[in-house]
Parts: structure tokens; sequence; C-alpha cells
């Protein structure tokens, strides 16, 4: 199904056996599918083979008689014997009556330039597929040798057809390869987001056979409380299929993380949808979640190779997560677990296709992997860097599978930078909050935020006061912006209204809206999140 290939085999087959050169024309661009195209037809020359005496009798044999040269581009005329023949389908000779000016067509000086063979010595064999011409062969003997007989006609039709099948077949192969890797590129995330407390590099490297396109994805979503999940998957199998399957997979994830669910109920909840999408479809998953403030990890397990951590004195370690069974079994409990993310440490996602081969178990394989990390990350300080020497410790060989590869350096979150408060809800709670706020902002030194921060943390803890039912929660992070979090156990999540002139509520989020740089409301596992952020100042 290699379009190179077929060509290769055409010509390794009639040269010297049959003819003493071949010339390939093939339909410029080569049709796909059974659509018929109204663009005129045009053929251009893309391989040719001529025969050579053997290198150890070059200087005894005489060099063999003069062949013409053909035509690079043609467009056969709409009425003309070109065009007749290539629908007709049939070989024919070149001598034939009426077949001269389809000769001249094809060869670049015509069919009376010096050298051009005479008698059965030229054969013009179309290339015919399901629905299309796909284009011509040109098939030439030299006077040194006897010219064509009939029965070489049938040599010709047979050679033409399995061409013709070969080509088609490869350009179908081809177009549902571009296809399915256009899809599995657009559906891997364009860029990485950048938030704070944590670096991010990855890497996509497909199979190296182009049409061998799988499911292998990653992605990085930002959570509530400046955290982020980070996950990577990879569906099993190598088609179209598996590529449609992966983005439907990763829309699912990407909405469940923005429930703000823990790592083993996402999994869940994917298992359920996965088995939706039929029994056939196989995923595996590892899906973990980085709090820069609180430096831990969480994470949970489907089946999926495990991660390894790389800590900041070069030392690296898989991680011990359960591994669960892969996505669409069905009735699998996962499990999540927390441990320590220290500072300056590099979570390292990848899939299966890392890891393993033909040659090597995937044991061996995340074992190989771990003491590659700890032998090239000493000293590296760049994720790209990093990267880049995982992936070139492949080496040039062949791959069975693709490869995503997703590093994640925790940086944490400074804790002279975090003010921290639970509050119960009452009709005094908007007072100590704005008291609060006035500390931390003086601080930090952000004396000329005090107004509007007090202003708008007070409309937003009074909302948030009407409706809790346990204590809420107020959150100050200082970064490149002064973010402020209100957390409380409602689901209801407000939403900006205009205010008529007589009501006397429904200001607060206009406020907001008017005084901060960015804001929202999400909803969370255990309530809601409404935050706003404002630019800090120069100094």
């Amino acid at each position: 199904m290699d379009l190179d290939g077929t060509l290769r085999e055409l010509r390794r087959a009639a040269v010297p056996a049959f003819a003493d050169a071949v010339f390939i024309h093939l339909d410029d661009p080569l049709p796909v599918g059974a659509e018929r195209s109204a663009a005129p037809l045009v053929l251009r020359l893309h391989s040719s083979e001529r025969a050579l005496p053997a290198p150890e009798l070059a200087d005894a044999v005489p060099p063999p008689p003069q062949l013409p040269e053909v035509a690079e581009r043609v467009e056969p005329a709409s009425g003309g014997r070109l065009a007749e023949l290539l629908r007709d389908g049939r070989p024919a000779f070149g001598d034939a009556p009426g077949n001269a000016p389809a000769v001249a067509e094809l060869l670049a000086a015509g069919t009376d330039a010096p050298g051009t063979p005479p008698g059965h010595r030229l054969i013009i064999a179309p290339l015919h597929g399901s629905h299309h011409v796909m284009g011509t062969v040109l098939l030439l003997r030299s006077t040194d040798r006897p010219a064509f007989a009939g029965d070489d006609l049938l040599v010709a039709s047979q050679l033409a057809t399995h061409t013709a099948l070969g080509v088609q077949k490869a350009v179908m192969y081809g177009h549902e390869a571009a296809v399915a890797d256009t899809l599995q590129h657009t559906m891997l995330p364009s860029s990485l987001p950048e938030p704070t407390g944590v670096r991010l590099a990855s890497r996509y490297l497909p199979a190296s056979k182009t049409a061998q396109v799988g499911g292998d994805w990653y992605d990085a979503i930002p959570l509530p409380g400046n955290r982020v999940a980070l996950i990577v998957g990879d569906v099993m199998g190598h088609s179209m299929t598996s590529a449609a399957i992966m983005g439907q997979l990763r829309t699912i994830v990407q909405t469940l993380a923005g429930l703000d669910l823990p790592p083993n109920e996402v999994l869940h909840h994917l298992d359920e949808q996965a088995q939706r999408l039929g029994s056939d479809h196989i995923a595996t998953c590892l899906y973990a979640i980085y709090d820069p403030i609180a430096h831990r990890l969480l994470m949970a397990n489907a089946g999926h190779p495990p991660a390894v951590l790389l800590y900041e004195d070069g030392r690296a370690e898989v991680l011990g997560v359960p591994p669960g069974a892969p996505i669409g079994v069905g009735g699998v409990v996962f499990e999540s677990v927390e441990m320590a993310a220290p500072t300056g440490a590099t979570l390292v996602l990848y899939t299966d296709g890392l890891v393993e081969s033909r040659e090597t178990d995937i044991g061996s394989g995340v074992e190989a992997l771990r003491t590659r990390l700890e032998g090239t990350a000493r000293g590296l300080t760049s994720l790209e860097v990093l990267c880049d020497d995982v992936l070139g410790t492949l080496g040039p060989g062949a791959r069975d599978d693709d490869i995503a590869l997703l590093t994640a350096r925790f940086e944490g979150f400074p804790p002279d930078s975090v003010g921290y408060w639970f509050l119960a809800p009452h009709p005094m709670t908007a007072g100590q909050a704005r008291r609060l706020t006035r500390r931390a902002l003086r601080r930090w030194g952000l004396d000329s935020l005090i107004d509007p921060t007090e202003l708008m943390v007070s409309e937003i803890v009074t909302n948030a006061v009407r409706f809790a039912s346990r204590p809420l929660s107020l959150r100050l992070l200082r970064t490149d912006v002064l973010r402020c979090e209100v957390t409380d156990d409602s689901p209801q999540v407000p939403r900006m209204r205009q205010p008529g002139p007589g009501d006397e509520s429904g200001r607060g989020l206009c406020l907001v809206n008017q005084l901060a740089l960015r804001w929202g409301a999400t909803r969370v596992s255990s309530g809601k999140v409404v935050w706003f952020e404002q630019k800090i100042p120069p100094k």
C-alpha cells in the first residue's frame, strides 16, 4: 500500500525482462474516492526505468540504441486519440492505425523524431482504477531485440491492471492516514496552559508508519484553587476510529474535570461513558491533580503505564499507584492515591509507545526509562530539553506505536503569598472578611488595591452567607495578579443580571464585573467557588 513501492515493483517486473524502458505517468492530482473532478486531466511523469548493461560488461557491450524521451507533463486533448485510449482502458501498440497523435502527445519530440523505434516497439497501457483513470504506462523496446508480439498486449494489460489497483489502494490508504493524522493532531491541545506554580512541556511522536495512527493523547486542565489536572491516555488500536474515540474521551475528561471531581471518580465516570461508545473500545488513562499550595499530588490509574517522579537531586522514582483495569472494561473500582509533590520535582507522564516494543516488555521499558531519566536529568533546567533527551534515546529505528509525553515541574506556591481563612456564615462575616483582606494587602504592600478588593470581597462573601450551611473559605493569592476565591457548600452559581432602578439586589456582581480584571464562578463537587482577579500595579 505504498505508492512508490508499487511503481518500483512495476519497473522491476517490466525492465529488462519485458521492455527496455518503462515510463509511468500519473494523474495530477491522483483521484480519491468515486467522485469525478470537473478539472481537465493532467498527466505527470512520475517515474521511469531504462535497461542498462551489467557493470562488468559495460565496456565490452556496445550501448543500446537510443530510446525517445517522453513528456514530463501531458494534457490530453478532450477529443484526442490519447484521451480516447485512456477512456477505453485497453493497451494498444503505438504504431496501430490512428494512434500516432496519442504517441506524439506522450513523447517529448513526437513520433517522427530520430531514434523513435519503428514497428511494434511501443505499448500504451492505461492505468484504470475502480472509478477513474489513474495514469498510463509507456513500454518501449529498442531495435536490438524482437518487437512486441500480439500476446504481449495481454502481459501489458496484466501489468497495468495490478499497478492501477496498487496505485488506487495506496492513494486511499494515504488519504485515510492523512485524515486520521489531521484528526488526531486537531484533537490534541494546540498549546498548554501556564498555571501558577507549575511548568509544563509536552511532545507527541506519531508511529513510524504514517497510516498507523493511534489514540494517544495528553491534556492539562486548570482547576479552581490554582490546581491543575494532568492527563495522559491511550485508546487501543491504530485507525481513524481510534483517533475519533480518543477525541470523544478527551472531551469527556475535560467535562468531568470541570466538575472538580477526584481522580478516581473521573475515571469511574469516564469508564461508564466509554462503555456507551461501544464495548470494542478499550483505553488506558492516568489522571493526576497537582495542588501547588498544598504541595500535594492526587493520582488514579486505569491500566496505564506508571508515572515517574524525577526529584530535584536527580533521583527518579516509579510511582506506585494501583493500575486498575482499562477504561471500557466496566465494573471496576479505581483508587486515588495522595502523595507529596516536592518543589523542584518533575512528573513524567507518557504512553506505552515510549517504553514498550517488540523487543522490550513494558516492565523492562519503564525501568529503562527511570534509569535514563536519572542519567539525563542531572544539570537539566529546561523541560523542553528533558523531553527532547527522553525521546532522543529512542534511536532512529521504526516505531510501532505513537508516543505522547507530558512533563510537569512543580514550582509550588510561596506560603507568604497565600492568605487562607475559614469563616462561619453569619451577618458579621462580611465585615470580618474585609478586615482580613485589608491586613493581608497591607502586609503585601498592596495598599492601592485595598478599597476595591474590600468592596468585591464584601459583595461575594455576603452572597455566600445567604446560601451557605457550613463554614465558607476566603483565600487570597498573590502572583502576577491578585486573586481572591470564596468557596461555600451551595451549588447555586450566581449569575450577573442588570438590575432595574427600583431593585434592591443584583448590583454586587455588576460591581465585581466593573472593578475586576477577570472574574468567574465554578461549581465544584463540594459546592462552588466564586473568584476574581486584579492587576497588581508596578512598584
